[in-house]
């Protein structure tokens, strides 16, 4: 449970709405270059379960429904996968978005309609770094590629919930902490957080990127203190070993199974 002293209401989930998913790529916490690893013979960490609360409206009282989210290099990923080996259904809004603008998707006609054949690379896939090109111009761009996309990644990340039955389903949302609309849909929601210092060693490791680009795409996703402040349970992924993280996802799984 939360440690003593914690202040009172730090999970209290803010009404702000917000974007789900950042069509943008690198920058925007709506893409993963590949699965977040933990590194090997690591050790430490802790989750904290905040106080149980009811079902989130519009969730099936049925059924237990977590939200997933956390920064680049957090371990999220890792957790997801974690998350499915206990029994759950993932549901990936990020993978989402990208088969939507991937070639044949079902947002690129729309898209090359509101921005030009400009945005669409040679394979016919969403050209990203035109697309960030033109938001940077045009300031109302991002919101108009959003306003697209985003009934589409909700009708999807629903209709795969749905064909889930009565088993228990996570969705994997990046920008959760920034949308009402979505925590509304989900039972509890936990947050894997890590220090800046451990995602940059992370991220540096699996991609080869230089420390300033990883800085500077950390600054550009939700502050870590959003991001807990929205959580009923926060997974400290600081030096932890993978068996020691799959661990702490088990404990966690096991107690809001329980508290159904």
């Amino acid at each position: 449970m939360s440690p003593p002293g914690r202040p009172k209401g730090e999970y209290r989930r803010p009404q702000a709405e917000g974007t789900p998913v950042s069509p943008l790529g690198p920058g925007g916490e709506g893409r993963r270059a590949q699965p977040e690893g933990i590194p090997a013979g690591a050790h430490g960490g802790s989750a904290e379960p905040a106080p149980e609360r009811g079902d989130a409206p519009g969730s099936p009282a049925a059924r237990l429904t977590i939200g997933l989210t956390g920064g680049i290099g957090s371990g999220k990923s890792t957790v997801a996968a974690a998350l499915v080996d206990c029994g759950a259904v993932l549901v990936d809004t990020d993978a989402i978005a990208h088969a939507l603008t991937a070639p044949g998707g079902a947002a690129m006609p729309a898209i090359e309609a509101a921005f030009g054949s400009e945005v669409v690379a040679a394979g016919g896939a969403l050209d990203r770094d035109r697309m960030r090109q033109i938001a940077f111009g045009q300031p109302d761009a991002r919101s108009r590629l959003e306003a697209i996309l985003h009934p589409m990644i909700g009708a999807e990340a629903m209709r795969q919930a749905a064909a889930a039955g009565g088993r228990p389903v996570v969705f994997d949302v990046p920008l959760l902490a920034a949308s009402s609309a979505w925590r509304a849909r989900v039972a509890r929601i936990v947050v894997v957080d890590c220090s800046e210092a451990t995602q940059v060693q992370r991220v540096m490791q699996r991609s080869g990127w230089g420390e300033a680009q990883v800085h500077a795409v950390i600054a550009q996703q939700t502050p870590r203190a959003q991001r807990r402040a929205i959580a009923d349970a926060v997974i400290h992924n600081d030096g932890l070993s993978f068996e020691a993280l799959a661990a702490q996802v088990r404990t966690l799984w096991h107690a809001w199974a329980r508290r159904r």
